[in-house]
Formats: structure tokens, sequence, C-alpha cells
């Protein structure tokens, strides 16, 4: 599986804000989409899953486009948003059969997968619980128990550990790690960069709407000629470049 972007243009209306984008995401790793706010990160991640058309350039999975087979493309695909969104006349039960449904995915061996996460995550006494009686962490667990009981070639996560407690930023972590062994693709969008650094393969660091470097954390500290620094010190390099 290989997520390609190529010369990506894309924005809201006429304005671009990501210009000229190209990188890949391969099956069994993680990359880190890094950068800073405003940087393009949500609006590439928006055109990869079809939220927003692209400008011009063009995304594919495994060569698919999604004017191709919108439906074939988007099950391909898991998605963690940053902020959680959730259906309030639906119980947490109904969220995962939902999910179900829109994945075409069988029933028992998912609800076996699917009952495992919720255990994981503490939620397997909550399966009749609407969201209005969810915190911002636990719906942000639900996001990701809808997202990690699929069987997607491709998981893209944004800012995943906003509001999740320490428990459960490892349990995540653990997952990524268990998916991408089993050959998922994933991209992860943070600002929280010692888990970035520590659980990505490789980084894409975007600035003002371009990338600015691709690579392993050693091809990037080449490239800023730093040999010294991690992450978070190319992060700063870079936000204070024109």
């Amino acid at each position: 599986m290989t997520l390609k972007v190529d010369n990506l243009t894309g924005g809201y209306g006429r304005l671009p804000v990501i210009k000229n984008e190209s990188f890949t995401v391969k099956a069994g790793e993680t990359v880190g989409l890094i950068g800073l706010n405003g940087a393009g990160k949500s609006t590439t991640i928006k055109n990869i899953i079809g939220l927003l058309q692209p400008q011009s350039g063009s995304i594919t999975i495994d060569g698919l486009r999604l004017k191709d087979d919108i439906t074939k493309y988007r099950q391909q695909i898991a998605y963690v948003p940053e902020l959680p969104v959730l259906y309030p006349e639906l119980t947490l039960r109904e969220h995962i059969e939902v999910t179900m449904m829109a994945y075409d995915l069988p029933k028992e061996a998912t609800w076996q997968q699917a009952n495992e996460l919720l255990k994981t995550f503490r939620l397997a006494d909550k399966l009749d619980w609407f969201p209005i009686n969810f915190s911002k962490g636990m719906k942000q667990k639900v996001m990701i128990v809808c997202a990690f009981m699929t069987t997607a070639k491709l998981y893209i996560i944004d800012e995943p550990f906003t509001g999740l407690d320490p428990l459960a930023v490892r349990d995540l972590l653990a997952l990524i790690k268990e998916k991408k062994s089993h050959g998922a693709a994933i991209l992860m969008s943070t600002h929280i960069l010692a888990n970035a650094e520590q659980n990505a393969d490789r980084f894409v660091l975007l600035n003002h709407g371009k990338v600015r470097a691709e690579g392993s954390l050693d091809q990037l500290k080449t490239k800023f000629g730093t040999q010294d620094a991690n992450l978070d010190d190319l992060y700063v390099q870079m936000s204070q470049e024109d």
C-alpha cells in the first residue's frame, strides 16, 4: 500500500494553503506530518480523505484516486480527527455498528476486535451511552475504537493525543505499532514532538504550505545541517525561517 501525494495544491475557495506538495506513505511505516499552526497539515489531510478537492496535483492510494471509486477509496482509509465527530442521537454501540456498515465489515469478527479495543480504552461498560455522557477524552477514545476496529490500509491520525490521559496515549501508540507491524501505513499529524520522534519512521515538515524537508530524523539533521539536533530543535529552526 502506498499513499502518494503528487504536486498537490489546495485550499479553500481559490486561496491555496498548500502548494506543490509531494510525499509518500508506504505500507508498514509511520510518517509524522509536522508543522506550525497554519502550515497546511489539516488542509493536506482534508484533501487526502476527500473533504476538500485539490486545485491541482493528485492523490492516490495504490494508484486509486477518489474520483475513480469513492467507496473503495474511502474504505481504505481510517481517520481519527483532531476534534471528535459523533452523532448525538446514536449510542456507542450504534456508532460501532454504523462503522461496520460503512466499511462492509463482518459482524462477528469485527465485534470481537471492537470489544478488545473497548476494554483497552476502558469503554466496555459504556456501550449504551450517548455522546452527551462522554468527556472530550472519552469521545476521542470512541473515534480511536471506530477507526482501529477496521481493516483499513491507511490510518490518518490528526493530533490524536489531545485530551487523552497518559494511559490512553500509551495504548494508542501500542495500537499504532501493532497496525504498522501488520502492514498498515500511518500518517500522523501532531504537535507532541517527543511522541512523533520516538514513534515515526519518517517526517514531512511543512512550512508556509510547502514541504520544507522530508525523511528520517538523521536525514533531516543532514538537511538542516544540525547533527546534534532533535525533532524539537529542527521544528524551532524551521519556524524561524521566512
